[in-house]
């Protein structure tokens, strides 16, 4: 059982300084309920004097407040915010506290482009309002989804919704005018790294109408490599030895991610499906600043 905490936070979106296609990161929890084997953000609890990333969670009650100040100030460009980029802003507790229903009111409310990845079904709730900012803006919605035997997607990512419910999602979504895309990350060595798993991913994406796939190797650092290695250890002792070899540093092997990535490639072409994530991106912010101009 997850301990909750409520704290509250001097900004709601933090700026990043990395080349990427947003400009902006929003959480509006600290730790998550997930409890994914894999999660590269284990080491943001390093800031708040706790090791518990998956039971300690913390929530950001002031943080409506505090994004309205962001998104309202003259200095505001609307750029894109991605929401979530550290912690699922849809995992367990948001059933409780609500918070995502009042950010995307502010979003639809100050025009503000946004990008929400989740491993969980409850953005459903939130259809309606993801709609509406999808008719202002551009609006990207993501499942990452990252194993189709749930036999085994219940050892790697315990809290997470059932990976056909994600698509089931991601269908619904393509119905709006958002961008929907299947974020296949991390692959894990060994594990979800097979033929049939990656066609059956992309089948899936390809039936969903998802506008991209966008893939990514597992990487291992800090906290991770240690949480990721004890769970090996428990659940696939064969594979340690092997797994340990391969990540002899944070990455796997070039070799190994050469050979992979052909056989993605080749299944991305196979099913018809994109790689890019900022193509749509910048056809709907293009096409609103058009439209922008046009009513000038």
């Amino acid at each position: 059982m997850a301990n909750y905490k409520e704290i509250t936070c001097t900004v709601a979106c933090n700026k990043l300084n990395r080349k990427i296609p947003f400009a902006w990161d929003l959480n509006i929890y600290r730790g998550c309920e997930h409890g994914c084997k894999y999660c590269y953000a284990m080491y943001s609890h390093q800031y708040l004097n706790s090791e518990q990333y998956f039971d300690d969670i913390y929530v950001k009650t002031n943080i409506i407040e505090q994004l309205e100040q962001q998104l309202k100030s003259p200095s505001w460009k609307r750029e894109v915010v991605n929401i979530g980029g550290v912690t699922d802003s849809y995992q367990l507790i948001e059933a409780q506290y609500k918070l995502m229903p009042e950010i995307l009111k502010l979003m639809i409310k100050y025009k503000t482009p946004c990008i929400i990845s989740t491993k969980s079904d409850l953005i459903l709730r939130d259809y309606d309002l993801i709609e509406k900012l999808a008719r202002i803006t551009y609006v990207n919605v993501a499942a990452t989804i990252t194993c189709m035997d749930e036999s085994i997607r219940k050892l790697i990512e315990p809290n997470g919704v059932d990976s056909i419910k994600r698509f089931a999602m991601l269908k619904e979504f393509r119905k709006t005018n958002a961008s929907t895309g299947l974020h296949f990350m991390p692959i894990i060595p060994y594990i979800t790294d097979g033929y049939d798993n990656i066609n059956s991913l992309y089948e899936h994406g390809a039936d969903c109408g998802a506008d991209y796939v966008l893939p990514g190797v597992l990487y291992l650092r800090g906290n991770t490599r240690q949480v990721f290695f004890d769970f090996i250890k428990e659940e696939f002792p064969n594979l340690y030895e092997p797994l340990k070899i391969l990540y002899k540093t944070g990455g796997a092997a070039k070799e190994y991610k050469n050979k992979l990535y052909t056989t993605v490639n080749e299944l991305k072409d196979k099913y018809k499906l994109s790689s890019s994530y900022t193509k749509p991106m910048k056809e709907k912010l293009n096409q609103s600043r058009g439209e922008q101009l046009s009513f000038l």
